[in-house]
C-alpha cells in the first residue's frame, strides 16, 4: 500500500487511505491529555499542531460506520486507496503471497477485478505481479481512468 501511495503522489495524485483494524486500536496514549478526555467520556477529540491534526470518533457500541460513511468524512482527493472492508461491494484487488498459503476470494467475488500476487495462479480475473507497484497503478488509474 505504502508503494502505491507513493506512486500515485509521484503522479500528482492526491490520495487518501482507509485501513480496516480487526481489532481494538489506539493511536493515543495513556497519559496524554487526549487520551484521559476520552476516558473521562468525550465522543471526540481533537487534537492538532501545526504540522497535522487527529480527529478521534468513538463509536457506540450498536453503530459500526460503514465505509460508505467513512469516506464521507475525507477531505476532496482524485483516490482512495482501501485495506481491508472485504465484504463491501466497491472495486477490489485481491492480495495473495506464496507465504500466506490462502484460499482465493476472488473465485467468488465479483467486485475483485483483479489479482496481485507472487505465485502462478489459473484464475479467471486479471494477475498483477505483487512487486510491480507501477504495473498496479497502472491497472488502477485505466479502471478509474486517472
Amino acid at each position: 500500500m505504502e508503494r502505491l501511495v507513493a506512486e500515485f503522489k509521484s503522479r500528482n495524485v492526491i490520495v487518501a487511505t482507509i485501513k480496516n483494524a480487526h481489532h481494538g486500536f489506539d493511536v493515543d496514549q495513556p497519559g496524554k491529555d487526549s487520551f484521559r478526555h476520552r476516558q473521562a467520556g468525550a465522543q471526540e477529540v481533537l487534537v492538532a499542531s501545526e504540522k497535522r491534526w487527529v480527529l478521534m470518533h468513538e463509536n457506540t457500541p450498536d453503530l459500526k460506520p460503514s465505509l460508505t460513511d467513512l469516506i464521507k468524512k475525507l477531505s476532496k482527493v482524485d483516490l482512495v486507496l482501501i485495506e481491508g472492508f472485504k465484504e463491501d461491494k466497491h472495486p477490489k484487488i485481491e492480495v495473495v503471497r506464496q507465504t500466506r498459503g490462502q484460499s482465493l476470494i476472488a473465485e467468488n467475488d465479483p467486485t475483485i477485478l483483479a489479482v496481485a500476487t507472487d505465485v502462478e495462479l489459473t484464475i479467471d480475473k486479471t494477475c498483477l505481479d505483487l512487486n510491480d507497484t507501477i504495473g498496479i497503478a497502472n491497472f488502477i488509474g485505466i479502471h478509474l481512468e486517472l
